[in-house]
């Protein structure tokens, strides 16, 4: 006797005509979407390639930039060497910053040509630059920039801001060497304001959190102790 729950043999005839059906039916659908895949794949392998090459570039041009930094020639930094019309001539960082868009040198070059007009004494063009910069995942050049426009905050009187930016880069870097550094800057900004209680609490979170720091260490001179460099800052705003 047939076991009529048992499952029936694949008619694979019935099978072949039911899916060349849907083929014709929606033929036209399926090669717009496949061919939109395709367009997809290709337009992701391409951009890749079009930015790795614009990356090089850019990294190329940013090493050009060193030396016009290092020895202060700003201007130059800035605008490029406008002397001569080679390929490969020093575009600026400005050039850089807008040529080379979407890259990581184009970001670094938004950083450079902030510390370049911040250097020159220009805040507000400064400012321009170090907000279009983007802080990464490192704790020093990126800590060491968002302290940049910090500083420019504060020379341009933007004195609350200059406060929080500080507060940003302390907890961006998140170590000994550079957060104690901004939290005091921070912290002399308050007190310019005698908002001398808020200060306190910088100094105060500098002394508990970054014990190791050089504004914590215990010094001894001719044999006398000298007590950490934080505690005058702490007791000055009690």
């Amino acid at each position: 006797m047939a076991n009529n729950n048992s499952a029936q043999p694949l008619d694979i005839e019935v099978a072949l005509t039911k899916s060349e059906k849907f083929i014709n039916e929606y033929k036209k659908p399926l090669i717009i979407g496949f061919a939109a895949i395709i367009v997809i794949v290709l337009a992701w392998f391409g951009g890749h390639r079009w930015l790795t090459n614009r990356e090089d570039a850019a990294q190329a041009q940013l090493a050009l930039g060193e030396m016009y930094f290092a020895t202060g020639q700003y201007d130059l930094a800035l605008k490029g060497d406008t002397t001569t019309t080679a390929k490969d001539a020093f575009k600026g960082y400005e050039k850089i910053a807008k040529e080379y868009t979407f890259t990581d040198a184009a970001n670094v070059a938004n950083l450079y040509a902030g510390i370049c007009y911040a250097k020159k004494g220009d805040a507000k063009k400064a400012i321009e630059y170090l907000e279009a910069f983007s802080p990464k995942d490192d704790t020093t050049i990126s800590a060491n920039g968002i302290a940049a426009l910090a500083n420019c905050y504060a020379t341009d009187g933007q004195l609350d801001k200059a406060v929080d930016t500080f507060k940003k880069a302390a907890k961006k870097a998140n170590n000994a060497a550079l957060s104690p550094i901004f939290l005091i800057q921070a912290g002399q900004i308050l007190e310019s304001q005698n908002k001398k209680q808020d200060a306190n609490k910088l100094y105060t979170e500098v002394k508990e959190n970054y014990p190791t720091s050089q504004y914590c260490s215990v010094t001894n001179s001719n044999g006398v102790v000298i007590g950490p460099e934080i505690d005058k800052y702490i007791e000055r705003t009690k």
